[in-house]
């Protein structure tokens, strides 16, 4: 667990304001150099060391506010551009640079260091002029563009500035766009727990059905691509770029839809309505010359949300978690031996312990009279174990009940929900869902949410939110080669609940496989074992001890090499400990696991890698191996196989 927010560096502020800018082309580079934005008008274009990587683009949203404008006297015509003739007026430029300390996560510390360029536009000076009720149409059509570059990479946003009275806006939809160069080809997943395909920016119709995509021929020219965030791309020349949303709180989810060949555009679920001053949520793009460096940036995506209130925290505690599949009395109780046996802080009862999930009826007040056993009664007996209770509540239940079932809750000791079936996309059901986590917070209930919602880095603001799922994890128990693609495309936006398995005869991957996924995936709660139930056998196998050991959260983390889809490595550090994943895809292959990345020294590496000679059921060998701080360890891994390492300082006699 990490302390309260620390500012290691004061932010240094620098404005500038200007009279009258119209077309002039205002441009943004980060701290580094590396990547700078062009913005002229309602256009931009991005470059990273020296190179385009975002050619010109499209800025605006799409507002059709007639009924409104009536309201106030402006005669109603046609729908209309409403960003047609905004004008630059004048620019601000802010320079920043702290530190602060997350309560968990990948790296104990994380810099915020970025410039700013807020762009203040209005409509021109040949506009309406003054309505009813005082309206001046010039400040009502005000619109800000804020843009920030990061040695990380580009984010921005619309801002709708605050007026003499409340202004209404309908927000239809978005005119961002994302012009990519000539031959440079996505990873498209339609939906959030989707399987992922590797195309290009085109609409060929021929191509994208050899990959089998099932929406490949449906909705005419252009209308087969809408890809989930993060969407990663290859350029031509190698690069690849991730496009990402952060802060998604109260509007509606954004994809990325083909609007021509090359050409991405953001595809709200549906429209806002929304009330100034309000910011919609940052359109972020991250480039690398090797993909790993997107993972090591993705802090991004933390650092464009609201930091935490500073209220106490401590209740939240991430940690393993094992689901008692079984909902008997006598099952549950060993579940959680279970858990307390193997280091296990929380035991979680799924779908069916208040009743059949998706039935009206169902009352998540109270355990349904079929069963043998009271919730205090299972809360009271894991709390004499050291084990906390986690519940399934389908948002149902949810939205019907929250505000009866947080306090009951509380009372009875549970430590988190974790919500099932959400409905996400909607503003309705975006802001309804981040309302129910942050009434969560005020009853110290942590949270994990499944099925199809995505995180955005709200995470930050709300760390109650300690997961979520929008993954194609386990339940679909997928090949090493979506695996290995998965810590470049969905985790760059954040943990996932992938609900890890070892035993189960399902699962298409190697043991070695299986158990590097703890260093590689992050999750601050992690489940383990998941279709291993009603209780997994075998938990005497030597090489579980990794499992046991691996934290969920850690002070330091590092990509160290890895190509999507190909294989992955992953260092993390905790303490002085570090913990090391490499997972690989059907193919299997030789890596050479740099250790330049630890302090010097003298380690005793135990690790834990396939072995098909061994003569016992998981067929994973244990070894142990001195290693010297820059003297990378040599491990063949076998097809949809991995390995696992743990990393000790030799102590000093």
């Amino acid at each position: 667990m990490k302390g309260e927010k620390k500012k290691m560096r004061k932010p240094l502020f620098i404005v500038l304001l200007s009279l009258p800018l119209l077309a002039m082309a205002q441009s943004l580079s980060s701290p580094d150099g590396k990547y700078t934005i062009t913005v002229e008008g309602m256009s931009y274009c991005v470059t990273f060391s020296g190179k385009t990587i975002i050619e010109k683009s499209r800025l605006g949203v799409d507002i059709d506010n007639r009924l409104f404008e009536s309201a106030l006297g402006v005669p109603r015509g046609e729908h209309e551009d409403w960003c047609s003739d905004l004008q630059l007026k004048s620019e601000e430029r802010t320079a920043v640079d702290t530190t602060w300390a997350p309560l968990y996560g990948e790296n104990a510390q994380i810099r915020d260091h970025f410039n700013e360029l807020v762009l203040h536009y209005e409509k021109g000076s040949n506009g309406q002029g003054t309505v009813s009720d005082g309206y001046d149409k010039r400040k009502y059509y005000a619109m800000d563009i804020i843009v920030r570059a990061y040695d990380e990479g580009i984010a921005f946003r619309y801002h709708f500035p605050e007026t003499a009275n409340s202004l209404f806006l309908h927000i239809r939809g978005e005119q961002t766009t994302f012009d990519m160069p000539e031959g440079t080809r996505g990873w498209y997943e339609e939906w959030a727990q989707g399987p992922f395909y590797e195309v290009p920016l085109k609409n060929d119709i021929a191509a994208i059905e050899s990959t089998r995509a099932l929406s490949a021929t449906e909705g005419g020219p252009a209308q087969w691509f809408e890809s989930e965030r993060p969407l990663l791309l290859q350029l031509p020349d190698g690069t690849y770029v991730a496009l990402l949303e952060a802060a998604m709180k109260d509007y509606a989810r954004g994809k990325f839809r083909l609007a021509k060949d090359n050409a991405l555009q953001v595809a709200m679920y549906g429209s806002a309505d929304i009330i100034s001053p309000y910011d919609t949520p940052w359109r972020v793009i991250m480039a690398g010359e090797r993909a790993v460096d997107l993972i090591n940036h993705k802090e991004l995506v933390l650092n464009l949300n609201v930091e935490r209130a500073g209220i106490d925290w401590s209740w939240v505690r991430p940690g393993k978690a094992f689901r008692s599949c079984r909902l008997d009395k006598a099952s549950i109780m060993k579940s959680i031996d279970y858990c307390a046996e193997f280091g296990i802080p929380y035991v979680e009862l799924d779908a069916g312990w208040y009743g059949p999930e998706g039935k009206v009826s169902s009352d998540a007040r109270a355990v349904i009279s079929t069963r043998d056993f009271t919730m205090p009664e299972i809360c009271e007996y894991a709390k004499s174990k050291g084990v906390g209770v986690w519940v399934y509540v389908n948002q149902r239940a949810l939205e019907k009940q929250l505000d009866e079932l947080l306090p009951l809750y509380q009372q009875w000791g549970i430590k988190g929900i974790k919500f099932g079936f959400v409905q996400i996309g909607s503003q309705q059901w975006s802001t309804w869902l981040h309302d129910a986590v942050a009434k969560c917070a005020d009853y110290k209930i942590m949270v994990d949410i499944h099925d199809e919602y995505r995180p955005t880095g709200l995470s930050r603001t709300y760390p109650n939110l300690l997961t979520q799922e929008g993954i194609r994890g386990n339940e679909e128990m997928p090949d090493a080669t979506h695996n290995t693609l998965l810590p470049f495309t969905r985790y760059l936006c954040g943990p996932a609940d992938y609900t890890l398995c070892y035993f189960n005869n399902r699962v298409k991957n190697t043991k070695g496989h299986q158990l590097a996924m703890m260093a590689v995936y992050y999750s601050p709660l992690q489940f383990l074992f998941w279709y291993d139930n009603p209780y997994p056998d075998g938990w005497e196998s030597a090489e579980l001890k990794f499992w046991r050991e691996c934290p969920t959260v850690f002070d330091e983390s590092i990509a160290l090499d890895g190509i999507p889809g190909e294989y992955i490595i992953q260092a993390r550090r905790s303490g002085e400990d570090w913990y090391v994943g490499a997972m690989t895809n059907t193919e299997g292959r030789t890596v050479n696991i740099p250790t330049d990345f630890m302090p010097a020294g003298k380690y005793l590496a135990e690790i834990y890698n396939d072995d098909p000679a061994l003569d016992t059921r998981t067929k994973v060998s244990v070894s142990t191996l001195k290693v010297k701080a820059g003297k990378p360890i040599t491990l063949k891994l076998q097809p949809s196989g991995g390995a696992a390492l743990h990393l000790t300082r030799e102590k000093r006699k």
